[in-house]
């Protein structure tokens, strides 16, 4: 197997006035080596278009998944969802990509904006086979993937953005990779890529989306493994085989904590160089040992890192914010989101007595917790993560 893997992001805005996104993104693991994707844009918008997508997303990427024929799921489709009285069209559209060993990808496109491919930064034509699938033209597209290519697939309200406002005919799928080619060569991840792109097609509406805008990105990177340690472990005997095992494995390392920095500290036989700058107001200032690429405090500054990971995993917000500040949870989201594909978490099971005092907001089962939802988190970013707890 090769060392690259599928960086994965994307963001909707919704029809100006709806609650609901007439888009919809499923993605499914379908095994270690093998990812499927759907992006699927519902007819209309508000409701019925949500039902519509959700379903066909759903449907395509389950029977895929299952190793299904696409001229099964296609037809399951058209025999499952109901046919618009007006328009007289039974299901809604669809993008579909399938990404195989992380060495090549399957593209299945119907009535979406084509999908945009980026190789070494610049916008790269791939070969299209017409199929006739139930009396619909599909569009199939096999590529071999090299290193940081980038695949953009989107919702019709994506090059629909402007009409009448800022464009006569809307932001053509020419003006969009071009657009996005500025991006390409900065390392920007998928989820950040996604961003860019819906928020310039929100300003482009006026902030007013005449339709629902979808953007689904993937880039091709290299493995990265990034490992954090997090808390002593629960029997003092077992801290240097904890320290062992952490400092041995590949990649960056990041210690979360006052006690476990002076475990690691004493480990490596170095100082623990505190610094008194706080960057931020809400986060505790971090510090320096020698051999260890990030030292911070831990629950709070954790605490922290899992609420800027959920908003990158919603809308995004707080991305100006970490993106850019040098506070422990700014920096540890830029080592976790951006840098890192595999993350090991070592965890110690210990009971810190400073947070036994019943008049403070943090105990064991809170440690324990911010751990398992910032895995939970991760993992929905595509990371792969393995936790160890000592």
């Amino acid at each position: 197997m090769n060392n690259l893997c599928a960086d994965i992001g994307y963001k909707s805005i919704n029809h100006a006035g709806e609650q609901l996104c007439g888009d919809h993104v499923d993605i499914i693991e379908q095994s270690e080596n093998s990812t499927i994707l759907v992006l699927a844009d519902g007819l209309g918008s508000g409701v019925k278009a949500s039902i519509l997508s959700t379903l066909t997303s759903k449907i395509i990427s389950t029977m895929m998944a299952e190793g299904l024929p696409l001229e099964e799921c296609v037809a399951t489709i058209a025999a499952t969802l109901p046919i618009c009285s007006v328009r007289g069209v039974a299901y809604s559209t669809f993008t579909i990509m399938h990404i195989i060993n992380n060495t090549t990808a399957e593209l299945i496109q119907y009535d979406n904006p084509h999908v945009i491919l980026l190789r070494d930064c610049k916008v790269c034509d791939y070969p299209e086979t017409e199929l006739n699938i139930g009396g619909k033209k599909i569009y199939k597209s096999v590529i071999p993937l090299q290193e940081n290519d980038i695949f953009i697939a989107m919702s019709d309200g994506c090059p629909h953005a402007g009409i009448g406002i800022s464009y006569n005919f809307g932001w053509s799928r020419e003006d969009i990779a071009d657009f996005m080619e500025t991006f390409a060569h900065i390392g920007y991840t998928a989820k950040t890529l996604s961003t860019l792109l819906v928020d310039e097609c929100n300003r482009l509406y006026g902030s007013e989306p005449g339709d629902d805008a979808t953007a689904l990105v993937v880039r091709i990177r290299k493995r990265e493994p990034m490992n954090i340690l997090f808390g002593p472990p629960s029997h003092r005997d077992d801290a240097d085989r904890m320290m062992s095992l952490f400092f041995s494995k590949e990649g960056k390392h990041i210690v979360c904590g006052g006690t476990t920095s002076s475990i690691a500290a004493k480990y490596l036989d170095k100082p623990v160089r505190a610094s008194l700058n706080f960057e931020s107001g809400d986060v505790p200032p971090t510090a320096e040992i020698e051999g260890v690429d990030l030292v911070t405090e831990g629950v709070i500054t954790m605490a922290k890192v899992l609420e800027y990971a959920k908003d990158a995993l919603d809308e995004n917000k707080c991305y100006e914010h970490w993106s850019i500040k040098h506070d422990g949870a700014s920096l540890i989201c830029r080592m976790l989101f951006e840098e890192a594909t595999d993350i090991n978490f070592f965890v110690g099971r210990a009971v810190n007595p400073a947070h036994q005092n019943p008049d403070l907001p943090i105990n064991f089962n809170i440690k324990m917790n911010l751990v398992k939802e910032l895995s939970a988190c991760l993992q929905k970013m595509g990371k792969r993560i393995k936790v160890n707890y000592f």
